[in-house]
């Protein structure tokens, strides 16, 4: 019995002595990734700063959750993905210095896991240059801690796409083919048309293919995160097709309209480009823009070599899908919209550029080095250089609007409060009032119910200074509030309402 017992607890220390080496060799090989996500996440409360008031899209999104301010209107094309990311504080903080580190910190462990989604099918090291690539753009870093929903379908695409590569490699690997349905959720609980556009050439694939259970994953994946989108558009928006319809309304109708030189105009930090006038940014910020699909194209050129085409072409070419509205089928321009496809390209490239640095012969390889090292240093300096520009002038227009909601108040526009005119969604929001519009893409009330309400709330009405007032307010007192002229419903009108 006694030499039973030995042999038991022997082969017991044999199994710990070489699962031990297998952690460590585990965690050694993910060491570069984790240390690129922690950086990412540095970066982002270094850089951009916990401190940065929330912009209008945000305050659409977190103003649904929150108990202490109203919700803004929130129009056909937005999904609730975002305001349910940001529900675990903005449901009971109102700091924004919270949601901030917040999202950081969850951006970064994000890019973490989907980084991890490509092992065994790249290189540690090209994963690692990939991750960073990405992480460094000034628009990853910008929006990384906003609640904004583009970031987040980047995510979704490198997660749906990795997992699908392993997964037809390996189609024993339950871990892969949930990681598929888990991206395309994801993507579809963020914005359920650009999970679509990225998920076109893995539906093809694995129709073409006949890998069904992938297919079926795939899809219940995108079911699952937009089902939510579909009960709405049934509930509140006439159907399906109707919201689709006010979707494309509200962006400007979609079709063939290029786009790409709009997205060129973005590239020196305009949030939004609508409409998209101006002189482009100077070559220097936008040379990366026009060496990205080389260096694609070499990445593809060195997989084709390597036989190994198909981990290659087809995040590229998922790439190509995502890009494909944004640059060819809608009128103005964010460079957030094209996140997905930077994330899908970051990989493709990175293995281009250890091409560029490990093929050449043993005199040239320290000279292609020195140039790579060269020209991503110069690239890192753009970035962070119009991320500065970018964060400063971000930061200055949303303090514009918490100092005209002081000045609001001070002129007696207090909660519960309504608000209408200009910029009325963003400060309301810092005013904590709500806001109406009785025409345009934010239509949500008429004129006789802002009459009604003047009746009985505080009402004012904003406008550039100059502007022409609706006909309703044409006989409000004006007060000059910095650019604005604001027009408050005499409080005689809620006296006689009572």
């Amino acid at each position: 019995m006694s030499d039973g017992a030995n042999a038991i607890l022997v082969r017991r220390r044999r199994r710990t002595q070489t699962a031990e080496p297998g952690t460590s060799r585990r965690s050694r090989v993910d060491g570069p990734l984790a240390a690129v996500a922690a950086v990412f996440t540095v970066a982002q409360l270094v850089l951009v700063r916990p401190v940065l008031g929330l912009g209008w899209d945000e305050i659409v999104y977190v103003s649904q959750v929150t108990s202490d301010t109203p919700a803004a209107f929130f129009s056909a094309p937005r999904s609730r993905g975002v305001s349910l990311l940001v529900a675990p504080i903005a449901s009971w903080s109102s700091s924004t210095p919270l949601l901030r580190v917040y999202l950081a910190l969850l951006s970064g462990v994000a890019l973490y896991l989907a980084l991890r989604a490509w092992r065994g099918l790249f290189p540690i090291r090209v994963l690692a240059v990939g991750g960073a690539l990405l992480a460094s753009l000034w628009v990853t870093l910008f929006y990384g801690p906003q609640a904004m929903p583009n970031y987040w379908v980047a995510i979704g695409a490198l997660i749906s796409v990795g997992c699908f590569l392993r997964a037809r490699t390996q189609p024993s690997a339950r871990a892969a083919l949930w990681g598929v349905a888990a991206g395309a959720a994801l993507m579809a609980w963020m914005r359920p048309t650009d999970a679509v556009w990225v998920t076109v050439p893995l539906l093809v694939l694995a129709l073409v293919r006949r890998h069904w259970r992938l297919l079926l994953v795939l899809v219940a994946g995108l079911a699952a995160g937009a089902v939510e989108w579909v009960i709405e558009a049934y509930v509140g928006h006439g159907g399906l097709g109707q919201r689709l319809s006010d979707a494309s309304r509200i962006q400007g109708g979609l079709g063939w309209q290029i786009a790409v030189d709009d997205q060129l105009r973005s590239l020196g930090g305009r949030a939004l480009c609508r409409p998209c006038t101006g002189s482009m940014p100077h070559p220097v910020v936008t040379v990366w823009w026009f060496v990205l699909p080389v260096l694609a194209g070499l990445g593809l050129l060195v997989a084709a070599r390597a036989r190994r085409l198909g981990r290659t072409l087809v995040p590229l070419a998922c790439a190509a899908t995502a890009a494909l509205p944004y640059l060819f089928m809608i009128g103005y321009a964010a460079p957030r919209f094209l996140q997905p496809a930077y994330a899908l390209l970051a990989i493709p490239v990175a293995d281009a550029l250890w091409h560029l640095v490990r093929t050449p012969g043993r005199t040239w390889r320290p000279v292609a080095a020195t140039l790579v090292a060269l020209g991503l240093a110069g690239h890192l300096a753009v970035q962070i250089a119009v991320l500065e520009s970018t964060v400063s002038r971000n930061t200055e227009s949303r303090r514009d609007w918490d100092r005209t909601a002081g000045a609001l108040h001070r002129l007696g526009v207090r909660p519960p409060c309504l608000l209408t005119g200009h910029e009325a969604i963003p400060i309301g929001y810092y005013t904590d009032c709500s806001s109406g519009a009785t025409s345009g893409h934010n239509e949500n009330t008429t004129v006789a119910d802002v009459l009604r309400t003047a009746d009985r709330l505080p009402v004012a009405h904003i406008a550039p200074a100059g502007g022409t007032p609706p006909r309703y307010a044409r006989t409000w007192p004006v007060h000059r509030i910095s650019d604005l002229d604001v027009r408050v419903a005499p409080p005689a009108r809620r006296n006689n309402g009572h």
